[in-house]
């Protein structure tokens, strides 16, 4: 195919992307589910990089470590060791394990960062969706953490992004509410039923639950789509908590967009998420 001189010429003045290594599907857990595995990106020659530990999201039911989008290039640009990991799913498995997946792949983490160029001391949790609530609980349930022979004090910041689980009693209620308020039908498998259909699984899982002072709760920003009620409602619950504890917190809502495009936008120069993001890690990794 031939290109015409235009096209060169864009191709010439276009910077290539710094290369990456990457490690894909490394298992984490022993005799290890073929979901119990996780992907690692980091820049060439990297050395003691901050890391960030990526969860995605998909309802707990669905979701990939792959559906990284701009990600992973975005965060060893600019000295960031990436992982992306999987977890066991709903319905195979119930929540407690879906938690206790992602905190034995935060131990891997932790015990294989320098083998890959990050700094095992600095580590960054942050998840969209479900992800979000997921590294909400991690970073204020320090008992996922302590079972894996691990403390916060290895987490340097937590972003959940647009979460709608950190307070999961409020968000039930709210749904159920809004069914019977409209008539319809409730969900077959809600909420209620993802987090175990018993109030008190329901509060065990929700971070809000977990905050308090003195327990070492890295700082805290939180994302998440301005327009939305629900996502809204549950950042600003998050957040005043937070605050209430003396934890450094910032809540950031995002506008003009949806659940779907602030995650994919993540590492666009042009996002105010992104600028956001990048403004905070650069003030908690300095602590």
């Amino acid at each position: 195919m031939r290109h015409t001189p235009a096209l060169l010429a864009l191709l010439a003045a276009t910077p290539a992307a710094p290369a990456q290594d990457v490690k894909r599907d490394i298992p984490y857990a022993d005799k290890a589910h073929e979901r119990q595995v996780l992907d690692v990106y980091s820049p060439k020659g990297a050395k003691n990089l901050p890391v960030v530990f990526w969860i995605h999201g998909g309802g707990w039911q669905t979701g990939d470590k792959k559906d990284v989008q701009l990600k992973p290039q975005a965060f060893t640009d600019r000295g960031f060791v990436f992982v992306a990991t999987n977890y066991r799913l709903l319905p195979a498995v119930d929540m407690g394990t879906i938690v206790r997946d992602v905190a034995k792949a935060a131990r891997w983490v932790h015990d294989h960062a320098a083998e890959h160029g990050g700094d095992p001391k600095r580590i960054v949790v942050m998840g969209h969706s479900a992800g979000a609530q997921l590294a909400a609980l991690l970073c204020t349930d320090d008992r996922y953490l302590k079972a894996e022979g691990l403390s916060l004090a290895v987490v340097k910041g937590c972003v959940p992004v647009d979460g709608d689980t950190f307070d999961v009693p409020a968000i039930i209620a709210t749904a159920e509410a809004r069914w019977k308020a409209h008539g319809l039908p409730p969900a077959k498998f809600g909420h209620r039923e993802k987090f175990g259909n018993d109030p008190a699984r329901h509060t065990d899982f929700s971070a809000v639950t977990h905050v308090a002072k003195g327990k070492g709760i890295p700082p805290f920003l939180v994302l998440h789509v301005a327009g939305h009620p629900d996502v809204t409602a549950q950042a600003v619950r998050l957040g005043n908590v937070l605050k209430d504890a003396g934890v450094p917190v910032t809540v950031f809502g995002a506008r003009e967009t949806t659940h779907t495009k602030i995650n994919a936008d993540l590492g666009r120069a042009d996002d105010p998420a992104t600028k956001a993001l990048f403004e905070f890690l650069d003030a908690a990794l300095k602590k």
